[in-house]
């Protein structure tokens, strides 16, 4: 049933979003350049590899030195709103057409936190991850590397359809709200280094 959910939800969003899409696509390839998509490999379900789709929200701005600048600094105001829209993350319903993620689960984050995770937290890549999930209505951003873990462990033992349904009804309160939607700054928990504890 999860998975008839994201076929038909992901089908019905980008027919009745191709509009949207498409005035996107061209308002980033004008401001920002080609590619208009941000491509990056992330670890799914059992680590699997696959590549993640979302509209590009920075520049390619480098220092002196030829170093990438800081996200805040590169963010631009038309990626500013695709990100507290959340609009940046449509293009993943290819991947969630694809079976590589889901509608909701846990976020796919880098491929070099793979090593740092501990055995409780290497577990919420038992399902596919998600475009939102547990963890992104409660905090997001906000809350600590190993409270965020926390959750979406807890959704993994937890999920359901209707627990599912639910975390996508407040999601979109959460965007029409613009609540802790906004991840181009000021994260807290910053970069994930790990801990002492064994994977």
């Amino acid at each position: 049933m999860k998975r008839a959910l994201d076929v038909v939800a992901s089908l019905l969003a980008l027919l009745l979003l191709g509009p949207v899409l498409i005035v996107a696509a061209a308002l980033i390839a004008i401001t920002l350049g080609r590619p208009v998509m941000f491509a990056q490999e992330r670890p799914g379900r059992h680590d699997r590899i696959f590549t993640l789709y979302k509209f590009r929200s920075m520049t390619m701005e480098r220092d002196a030195a030829g170093e990438l600048l800081p996200n805040a600094d590169r963010v631009t105001r038309l990626g500013r709103f695709l990100r507290k829209s959340s609009m940046d993350e449509l293009p993943s319903l290819l991947n969630v057409l694809k079976g590589e993620m889901s509608l909701v689960g846990p976020r796919p984050l880098k491929v070099d936190y793979l090593p740092l995770y501990n055995e409780h937290q290497a577990r919420r890549h038992e399902v596919r991850p998600g475009i939102t999930g547990w963890a992104q209505i409660n905090g997001r951003n906000q809350v600590s590397w190993e409270k965020r873990f926390d959750m979406d462990v807890w959704y993994v033992d937890n999920q359901s359809f209707w627990l599912d349904l639910k975390i996508l009804f407040l999601t979109v309160v959460k965007v029409f709200r613009s609540e802790g939607v906004d991840h181009t700054v000021n994260e807290v928990a910053g970069r994930f280094t790990g801990n002492k504890e064994p994977r």
